[in-house]
């Protein structure tokens, strides 16, 4: 789980970047300081619990796959997948075009949010629905996920992604729009090369070479027993 929250840890740059903003309009005025903590942790569980679930959700079909003995086809799909996303960010970043979300798509999604960001005890709701927002750290996360062999533990990598981001945003919550405006770095200009690395990661782990640590046995010649 490590891995999970190295990856929340870098996305929280990006995330003080895109998610600040909303963070920051939560209304928490004329409260006390512990108060104004209570409802931005009440937020952050929010998200972190969305994303526990989406990776228990991936971590139920890598179990599938798992039982049919397809990881290591999982493996290598998810590296394709993700070499797919990296061209993708190269493209948008360096050629033609720019990056849309779908902002229309998510309209829905951000009405509700706006809606109960108002409402009192309304922050963890938002949070929950913070954690459905389109975000190429998640996707990255997401996939990682996918390949943990089983739900509980699709939904332990997942959590540990979100609380690697949580401490930056909280940084950033203390010392306000100072310290976001210091931090915020042309972390997007990074993202392609992160799929990049994972999506070799994942080929290289799926080609079952029998390299440790990079690309061990997923089938061993004793028996189908994985190696972790």
């Amino acid at each position: 789980m490590i891995l999970a929250f190295f990856i929340g840890v870098i996305s929280s740059v990006h995330c003080v970047g895109m998610c600040g903003p909303l963070m920051f309009a939560l209304p928490a005025m004329n409260v006390s300081w512990a108060k104004q903590v209570g409802i931005h942790l009440l937020y952050q569980l929010g998200r972190i619990l969305t994303y526990g679930l989406l990776g228990f959700v991936l971590g139920l079909l890598g179990a599938g796959t798992l039982i049919r003995g397809w990881q290591q086809y999982m493996s290598l799909v998810t590296g394709i997948i993700l070499l797919l996303f990296a061209l993708y960010y190269f493209l948008q970043r360096y050629g033609k075009g720019s990056f849309s979300y779908g902002g229309t798509f998510w309209q829905p999604l951000f009405n509700k949010m706006g809606y109960w960001i108002q409402r009192p005890g309304g922050h963890f709701v938002v949070g929950l629905l913070n954690g459905l927002l389109p975000c190429g750290m998640v996707y990255l996360a997401l996939a990682a996920a996918l390949n943990t062999g089983s739900p509980v533990n699709g939904f332990i990598f997942m959590a540990f992604f979100g609380l690697g981001t949580v401490p930056l945003l909280l940084i950033a919550l203390v010392c306000g729009h100072y310290f976001r405006k210091r931090i915020r770095l042309n972390f997007i200009g990074l993202i392609p090369f992160l799929f990049l690395i994972m999506g070799v990661w994942f080929i290289l782990r799926g080609a079952n070479l029998d390299i440790a640590y990079l690309s061990p046995l997923l089938y061993p010649k004793s028996g189908t027993t994985l190696c972790h």
